[in-house]
C-alpha cells in the first residue's frame, strides 16, 4: 500500500475518530445556540454574531483569509478564501447559517429549537440539519486535511450567507459584485437530504420554485348566510373550482406549459435510484402524474401544491358567505420548464377555465431558477469516484435536488459546474418542530468530505 493511499485512509480515519465527533457535537452544540432566525426582528442581531464570533476566528485559525460583509441591501455575509496555489483547481463551498422559525412551543417535551439536545443516534436543535451542521461537516473536512498533510493541495473558499431562508435576498448581485473574490472551478457544497441515511447523495442542482396567491375577492364585507346564501357568489367555492382546474383529482398538472420537456434526458440517470424519502411520510403512488415513478416525480418533473387557504375566520366562524378567499400555491419546477411563463401561463389557463374573476399575484421574494449540471461533468465523475473509494459503495445521484436552492446564483452568474452531497436525511425534520440530525450520517459524512478533499488536492 502507497504512503498516499495509506495517509488518505489515516485522514478519514481521524475524521471520523470519536474524538472528532465529541468535538463536532460541541461545535454545533454552539452554531445551534445562535437563534439566527432570519424572519424576525430578533434574529437580525445574531445573525452576525454567528459569523463574527465563531465562523471567522474558526477559518481565520486554519489560514483562511476572511471577509465580513455587511451590504445594505442583504443579511451579513462571510467570505474566507485559502489560496495555496493559483495553477491549481479552486473549489467554492456555500453554506447559511440562518435558520427558519424555531416553533419553540411545538418542539416535543424536553427539545427547545436552540439548545443541541443528544437522544440516541439524533442531535436534535434547530439549524442543526439546515444548515449548521453541513457547512460545519465541511470546514471540520478541510481542518482535517491541512491537519494530515500540512495543506489542502488546492485552493478552498467558503461563503457562508445569512439569508436563505429568506429567499437569499441580494445574493445574487452580491456574487456579481464579487465574481474575482469567488472565482473558482467548481461548487461542491451541502444543503438537503440524502437519498438514504447509510449511502452518501450527490446532486447537480436543484428544482425551482414559484409561490403565488390565487385571490377572489368579490366584495367588501360578508352577508348574513340565511338572507344571502344562493344569492351571493362564494368566493371559497369559485376559488376552490379554480385550483381543482389547475390538476385533475390525483393532482396531475393541466396547465400544458407547466409540463416539462426534459424527464427523457435523465429518465435512465433516475432508475438507478431508489423511491425517494427514506425515513419521512409514506409516499402516495397513486398521486401525480400517471406513469411516472416516485423518484421521475420527485427530480424529473413539476409539482404544484396549496400550501395554505383562507375564506372567512377559520378559528371562529359565523353564519355569512365571505366576501374573499386566498390560497397560497407552489411551483416546484425542473430544467425544461419556461420559468418566465409560469405565472403568464396560469393566467391564460384560468381564463381559459371561465376564471377571470381570480387575480394571480406573485411573490416578489422565495422564487428559485431551476439548475442541473451535466451528469457527464469531470466533477461529477471526479467527486464521485472519491465517494465511492471513501464509503465502498458509489453515491446516488440525482440530476437535481427536489427542493429548491440558489444555486443558479453559482450556475449562472459564476458559471460553475455544481455538485451537492447532503449530510442529512429525509425524516430530519427540516423547516419543522424536532429537526435533527443522525450521529451515524455526520460521522460518515466527516469521512465522505476528507476524502473529497484529500482526492482534490492529490
Amino acid at each position: 500500500m502507497s504512503s498516499s493511499t495509506t495517509d488518505r485512509e489515516g485522514a478519514i480515519a481521524l475524521a471520523r475518530s470519536d474524538a472528532a465527533m465529541a468535538a463536532f457535537s460541541d461545535d454545533l452544540a454552539r452554531l445551534v445556540s445562535y437563534p439566527t432566525e432570519s424572519q424576525t426582528e430578533a434574529g437580525a442581531p445574531h445573525l452576525r454574531r454567528y459569523l463574527k464570533e465563531f465562523m471567522e476566528p474558526r477559518f481565520a485559525a486554519s489560514g483562511f483569509e476572511t471577509t465580513l460583509h455587511d451590504d445594505a441591501d442583504m443579511p451579513p455575509v462571510l467570505i474566507a478564501r485559502r489560496i495555496e496555489d493559483t495553477a491549481k483547481p479552486t473549489v467554492l463551498v456555500y453554506g447559511h447559517g440562518d435558520v427558519i422559525h424555531g416553533q419553540a412551543d411545538a418542539w416535543s417535551e424536553g427539545l427547545t429549537p436552540f439548545t443541541l439536545t443528544r437522544r440516541g443516534e439524533r442531535l436534535y436543535g434547530r439549524g442543526s440539519a439546515d444548515n449548521k451542521a453541513q457547512h460545519l461537516i465541511n470546514l471540520t473536512a478541510a481542518e482535517t486535511v491541512i491537519a494530515a498533510r500540512g495543506s489542502l493541495g488546492f485552493n478552498l473558499i467558503f461563503l457562508i450567507e445569512m439569508g436563505e431562508e429568506t429567499g437569499s435576498p441580494g445574493l445574487e448581485a452580491f456574487c456579481d459584485r464579487h465574481r474575482d473574490a469567488l472565482a473558482a472551478d467548481v461548487l461542491i457544497a451541502s444543503d438537503g437530504p440524502r437519498l438514504r441515511p447509510d449511502t452518501a447523495t450527490m446532486f447537480l442542482g436543484s428544482r425551482g420554485a414559484v409561490n403565488f396567491d390565487l385571490v377572489a375577492n368579490f366584495r367588501d364585507a360578508a352577508h348574513h348566510s340565511g338572507n344571502w346564501g344562493g344569492l351571493l357568489a362564494d368566493p371559497a367555492i369559485v376559488l376552490n373550482h379554480a385550483i381543482a382546474s389547475i390538476t385533475d383529482a390525483r393532482g396531475a398538472i393541466r396547465v400544458p406549459e407547466w409540463r416539462p420537456n426534459s424527464l427523457d434526458a435523465v429518465r435512465a440517470m433516475i432508475a438507478r435510484l431508489p423511491d425517494p424519502g427514506e425515513g419521512g411520510p409514506e409516499i402516495a403512488r397513486d398521486w401525480g402524474e400517471p406513469g411516472l415513478s416516485p423518484a421521475e416525480r420527485a427530480y424529473g418533473w413539476n409539482s404544484f401544491a396549496v400550501l395554505a387557504m383562507a375564506s372567512g375566520r377559520p378559528d371562529a366562524p359565523v353564519n355569512a358567505i365571505s366576501g374573499h378567499a386566498r390560497a397560497t400555491c407552489q411551483l416546484r419546477f425542473v430544467v425544461g420548464t419556461d420559468a418566465d411563463d409560469i405565472v403568464p401561463a396560469l393566467r391564460r389557463h384560468l381564463d381559459r377555465e371561465g376564471f377571470g374573476m381570480i387575480a394571480v399575484e406573485e411573490w416578489q421574494k422565495g422564487a428559485f431558477p431551476a439548475t442541473r449540471t451535466a451528469p457527464d461533468s469531470d466533477w461529477v465523475r471526479r467527486v464521485a469516484e472519491s465517494i465511492t473509494a471513501t464509503t465502498g459503495t458509489p453515491p446516488d445521484i440525482l440530476p437535481n435536488l427536489a427542493g429548491s436552492l440558489p444555486n443558479h446564483v453559482f450556475a449562472d452568474i459564476l458559471g460553475l459546474p455544481t455538485v451537492w452531497i447532503p449530510h442529512s436525511y429525509g425524516g430530519c425534520n427540516q423547516h419543522a418542530p424536532d429537526e435533527h440530525v443522525l450521529e451515524p450520517v455526520c460521522r460518515d459524512a466527516l469521512g465522505v468530505m476528507t476524502g473529497v478533499y484529500w482526492d482534490i488536492g492529490s
